[in-house]
């Protein structure tokens, strides 16, 4: 398989170093650059305890861009950075891979378009666990048939969104494959303001954020005499690797935005 040389930003963050170790051991990705702010300077291997790459970290992406040349950049940072990263990568001809999430639907319709106007392939991804994927999939499905809906995600303390990139992508596969359903009582009153959850399209997203949890997620479909539980649970960050080394290589071949990793899966 053609090398693929790539930049990880955030590679310092916990799935930026899961990205690194992924790199370690795929003989076709070669890394060639890593931002960290807080490790700048030091060598990426010895930070996240890989062999050596012969790479340093970078505070800056655009410095890191300027110094090398690369095919991809994965970028695991904060919704603020990624919305940045993705534009710089696409002007220097760089294809992204997002796992940061946080972007609005006129963001993600401004990218496409500029993904369009380079002919580059770009891949944002709410969830890279295929599991995930097949959660939402399957969601999509249910609602066909069971209209009556909540979500609830649970987080790490650390998540900067809410509600999660994945539950709002199941939302909206939910709301394309039913009519828009308002659920509970009329007469429904919130003794405390959110205790119902966000609203979406007539039905609910309960984010829920704790210590000890990664990224968990539970669909729950009511029906008459029946409830029907769709979950997926990520227990370590391994999980989504198999779906960032999947979106790594699909985005060589695209010359468009693909908006979750259900898009290049056979489905």
């Amino acid at each position: 398989m053609m090398e693929i040389r790539i930049i990880v930003a955030g590679a310092s963050g916990k799935m930026g170093q899961e990205t690194i170790r992924l790199l370690s051991r795929t003989p076709h990705f070669r890394l060639v650059g890593a931002t960290s702010r807080k490790h700048a300077g030091k060598e990426v291997g010895n930070v996240v305890g890989t062999p050596s790459f012969g790479v340093h970290f970078k505070a800056d992406l655009a410095e890191v861009i300027d110094q090398v040349e690369a095919d991809v950049l994965v970028d695991f940072t904060t919704p603020e950075l990624g919305k940045r990263h993705i534009r710089l990568a696409l002007e220097s001809g760089i294809r992204p891979v997002m796992g940061t999430t946080g972007f609005t639907e006129q963001e993600i319709a401004e990218l496409s378009q500029l993904c369009k106007d380079k002919q580059l392939g770009a891949i944002i991804a709410p969830n890279f666990a295929i599991g995930a994927v097949l959660m939402m999939d399957f969601a999509k499905r249910a609602a066909r048939y069971l209209p009556h809906v909540e979500i609830i995600e649970s987080h790490h303390d650390q998540k900067l969104d809410a509600p999660s990139g994945t539950s709002m992508k199941t939302a909206e596969l939910i709301a394309n494959s039913r009519k828009e359903v308002r659920q509970g009582h009329p007469d429904e009153v919130e003794l405390r303001e959110g205790a119902r959850g966000a609203y979406y399209d007539g039905f609910r997203i309960h984010s829920i954020r704790l210590p000890g949890m990664v990224a968990h997620q539970e669909v729950l479909f009511g029906g008459t005499g029946q409830l029907l539980t769709i979950r997926h649970d990520s227990y370590n960050r391994e999980s989504f690797m198999p779906g960032v080394q999947l979106a790594t290589e699909k985005v060589m071949e695209l010359s468009g935005l693909v908006y979750g990793l259900e898009n290049i899966l056979q489905l």
